[in-house]
């Protein structure tokens, strides 16, 4: 007679899970997941020129809860990750970023309450939150939809 099974340890949450993983990303590794998907995304601001004040200036997005930063420049009309400092930082918990990108509040409210912060260059800071309020649609569309809306459900269950 075999030994009864012992049930399985429950996988890790998935916020630990990134900020155990995303520090042992290479930069390279990264820029291949997350520049297709921010340029698609943006395709037609980035050739209307909406970002061209981006150029040669690097904005970081720090995800608190997840230990995760990114910093952003715009080189040839094409956002690039790049692993110098940001000038601006907008930090916050990934349930923020994902109402920002999703517009499930109102983004003014999320900076006003202090759930979303900008550090160093405000100039800078504010003119890219700007940029992204001004999408009506938020950034809930095509894949990158698609993938929010997976991570919101997996954010609900996990509650």
């Amino acid at each position: 007679m075999s030994p009864p099974l012992l049930p399985l340890p429950r996988p890790p949450a998935l916020p630990r899970l990134i900020r155990s993983i995303d520090p042992r990303v290479p930069l390279v590794v990264k820029r291949q997941l997350i520049e297709p998907m921010l340029n698609r995304t943006f395709a037609v601001p980035l050739a209307e020129g909406e970002f061209d004040a981006l150029a040669g200036r690097r904005i970081s997005l720090h995800v608190e809860d997840l230990g995760v930063q990114l910093t952003l420049t715009l080189e040839a009309e094409r956002f690039r990750l790049t692993q110098e400092a940001g000038e601006a930082t907008i930090r916050g918990g990934w349930r923020e970023f994902l109402c920002l990108a999703t517009r499930r509040q109102d983004p003014d409210a999320l900076f006003f309450q202090r759930r979303l912060v900008i550090e160093g260059d405000t100039e800078l800071g504010l003119m890219v939150k700007n940029l992204l309020d001004g999408r009506e649609e938020g950034l809930a569309q095509g894949p990158f939809g698609d993938w929010l809306a997976r991570v919101e459900r997996l954010a609900c269950a996990e509650r």
